[in-house]
């Protein structure tokens, strides 16, 4: 028997940041994102020797164990023996589960497209497609988080681990004492084929650790940095204003939020732009692109350029002649998925 799962990587459209514990718990967060056709995937093997095998073959890394009730985190796979310990505690009374996994990811850690959390959501969705665990989208994306940020203390927001759950274009709202609200947008069809039309992605080559912006984003936000609290209320106004700008298909003030919600994270942190950021998006702007942001946290990864659609060739022949990748992408609807395969 072979279990299989994927979950969804995500864009965030807007607002950005204002997921993160220190801030929503004071002033709420707002963010605007949407799944793409790009995954985490996980394979789950059970077996009956006493073993545990972790295979991550994007990395090149793979570590094994005696099958325990709680296992060493690893510096090498934090993320799958968090994963394996939280399971074994919570639903299968502290027993010990023998299996191989094997996990890999359409784009690298470090991309800005919730790549981590992403995979979290697709070995926890893996093991309770083997588990038969009551767990819905909404348990699936607070467990995930428990996980990141509490048991491994990952710095961190909160949007990756629903958008990978829920799929699609969603707004979404945080609230102290953990409380979430995801507000699926239901676009008009000719509305969500102008946006692929109109999006190119490019990986900029370097990849970033997005818990160290994100802890110099916490700080300033519990010193009550003046200038970065207000970029974050400026982040959720602008997710708002995108949100309508989306349902009402109003690409100019979409293309306008996308250009104000760059303006104002980049503030937030001094890490979170750079030279060879601000020369990439300059380049891009000269070769047909009207707005863009680094997608995730900052500071590398992939940025998200927005051009009419006409350009679009020519800006992507342009961005070829970089050093980088690129990407068209194409929205999914669905969220994490789960399915068995049973050996003849």
């Amino acid at each position: 028997m072979l279990i299989r799962s994927k979950a969804p990587l995500r864009l965030g459209l807007a607002g950005g940041g204002t997921d993160i514990a220190t801030y929503y718990n004071q002033y709420g967060g707002f963010v605007l994102n949407a799944t793409i056709d790009m995954y985490a995937y996980c394979i789950l093997e059970p077996t009956d020797n006493g073993n545990i095998v972790f295979n991550a073959t994007d990395f090149d890394k793979q570590e094994a164990y005696k099958a325990e009730n709680r296992l060493a985190v690893s510096a090498a796979l934090p993320l799958h023996t968090g994963i394996y310990n939280r399971i074994v505690a919570d639903f299968h009374n502290g027993d010990p589960l023998s299996f191989n996994m094997t996990t890999f990811s359409d784009a690298p850690a470090g991309s800005g497209l919730g790549s981590s959390s992403t995979m979290v959501v697709a070995i926890i969705k893996a093991f309770v497609e083997w588990l038969n665990l009551p767990l819905g989208e909404y348990d699936i994306a607070s467990l995930a988080y428990q996980i990141e940020r509490e048991d491994l203390a990952l710095a961190g927001g909160k949007q990756d681990q629903y958008a990978a759950t829920f799929g699609g274009f969603n707004f979404m709202e945080f609230y102290e004492k953990e409380r979430v609200i995801v507000n699926p947008l239901r676009l008009k069809r000719w509305i969500r084929n102008e946006l692929e039309a109109s999006l190119v992605l490019y990986y900029t080559g370097v990849s970033r650790e997005s818990a160290n912006i994100i802890k110099r984003q916490i700080e300033n936000t519990e010193k009550h940095n003046k200038k970065s609290i207000e970029s974050m209320y400026e982040l959720k106004h602008q997710a708002v204003l995108m949100k309508e700008a989306l349902l009402k298909g109003e690409f100019k003030h979409f293309s306008a939020c996308l250009l104000n919600g760059w303006l104002a994270k980049r503030t937030m942190a001094e890490s979170i732009s750079n030279t060879f950021i601000e020369e990439l998006y300059e380049y891009a702007l000269a070769h047909g692109a009207e707005s863009a942001k680094i997608s995730g946290a900052g500071g590398g990864g992939f940025m998200m350029i927005y051009c009419d659609p006409v350009r679009r060739v020519k800006l992507v022949q342009a961005l070829k002649q970089k050093n980088g990748v690129v990407f068209t992408p194409s929205f999914t609807e669905i969220g994490t998925q789960a399915w068995t395969i049973y050996n003849n």
